[in-house]
């Protein structure tokens, strides 16, 4: 399984330094989910769950905006320095929420802060895939994954220790002054790392590659992805009040969390190996299917048997989004990755910006099961919709007519 972190130090200084920025990113990203029950009781705020979900979907909407203009740079300036530069301004950003005096500040300041996330996941994936493109591309970008999930998993730890006692706002003052912190330190690694312009050369791994743009199999995956990223973003938001309804205090809740953050880890870093070696469609179906049932599962399942469920529930959940970042790579040239990943990933989080507030309104007009319903069910969608990728993906296996490289 570890195989391919024996290949050259490059490589390896890569993967490494994409996956810890990739871990603060998600930190950033998540430290929302624990916080949001604590800014809903905070009287300064008095929120309801449609400014809950807005609230979150105005950071993954803002995170998204710049994801194309990310990887469109990344072509002339390479990698690094974009990655360095998005998470400090995100870090910046939650010292800035942390001193909003109302709802209204708090919004505006999380739009700002959001906008520096477009820079982490294109540029990130991106650089690993070119690194590992020739073999062992799917493992390396799910540990990319699986080193997100270990910051979404710091996050409901840091509201267990600081939250708590503190409150949500000193909260996201550690959180963003640490990961300034680190970015600075970071400067100083660029030398052992592989970000170069990947459009300045034309290698062997580009004319091994695809020779063009497959848009078939690259807007068929987009669809699966925003369907696959709006159940995974309003699950997240509204887990936490099931939890509550359930009668379940702030430290159970957070517990609780931590429990489905990890499954969600561990399936990404499983799915990226499995399909390494049994194709894409089976284990969208796996996960989502998954995912679906165990949605309805949550809401009558005892308070004692969560823990168990929010472990399975988080691979069903997370575990996709490896095979499906790896498989944006199988259709796009190497020399234009950065701006197809930018292109990917602004698709799919407009599914996760807009989920969290339609799923919250109908929480509101109606009730929060009801809500959680209606995920389930949409969520059972993606299982026909993949079947669209099965053309493409077999396309892709046929040698290329024209040996040229180049992109449509």
């Amino acid at each position: 399984m570890f195989s391919f972190l024996s290949k050259g130090s490059a490589q390896r200084r890569t993967l490494v330094f994409a996956s810890a920025t990739h871990v603060w990113s998600d930190l950033f990203y998540a430290l929302l989910i624990p916080l949001l029950p604590l800014m809903q009781a905070d009287s300064d705020l008095g929120l309801s769950y449609s400014q809950v979900g807005l609230l979150r979907s105005v950071y993954s909407g803002a995170s998204a905006a710049l994801q194309i203009p990310a990887g469109i740079m990344a072509e002339t300036l390479g990698e690094f320095w974009l990655l360095i530069g998005g998470n400090i301004w995100v870090a910046a950003g939650l010292v800035g929420m942390a001193l909003v005096p109302s709802y209204l500040f708090l919004l505006a300041i999380t739009l700002v802060s959001g906008l520096g996330g477009g820079t982490q996941h294109p540029l990130a994936t991106s650089m690993v895939s070119r690194a590992y493109d020739k073999r062992g591309r799917s493992t390396a970008i799910g540990i990319v994954n699986f080193s997100g999930d270990l910051g979404k998993m710091a996050a409901p730890v840091l509201a267990l220790l600081i939250a708590l006692r503190q409150g949500w706002r000193t909260t996201l003052r550690v959180a963003g002054f640490g990961g300034i912190a680190f970015m600075t330190a970071s400067m100083f690694v660029r030398r052992g790392v592989n970000s170069g312009r990947p459009s300045a050369t034309v290698d062997d791994t580009e004319r091994d590659g695809p020779q063009r743009v497959n848009k078939r199999g690259f807007f068929a995956l987009s669809g699966v992805g925003f369907l696959d990223s709006g159940t995974r973003s309003a699950a997240l938001t509204f887990l936490p009040f099931i939890m509550k309804d359930k009668g379940l205090s702030d430290e159970q809740i957070f517990t609780l969390l931590i429990f489905l953050l990890a499954g969600g880890a561990a399936g990404k870093f499983i799915c990226g190996w499995l399909d390494d070696r049994y194709g894409s469609i089976r284990l969208i179906w796996g996960t989502k299917g998954l995912t679906a049932a165990l949605l309805l599962a949550a809401m009558a399942t005892p308070p004692l048997a969560m823990a168990p469920l929010m472990v399975v529930l988080g691979i069903g959940l997370n575990g996709t989004s490896s095979v499906l970042y790896s498989t944006v790579s199988a259709f796009a040239p190497t020399s234009r990755r950065a701006r197809i990943y930018g292109y990917y990933y602004t698709v799919t989080e407009s599914g996760g910006t807009l989920a969290p507030v339609i799923y919250g309104r109908v929480a509101d007009l109606f009730k929060l099961r009801t809500a959680m319903i209606a995920m389930s069910l949409v969520t059972s969608l993606i299982l026909p919709a993949s079947l669209a990728l099965r053309k493409p993906l077999a396309d892709q296996e046929l040698p290329a007519e024209d040996p040229s490289p180049q992109a449509e």
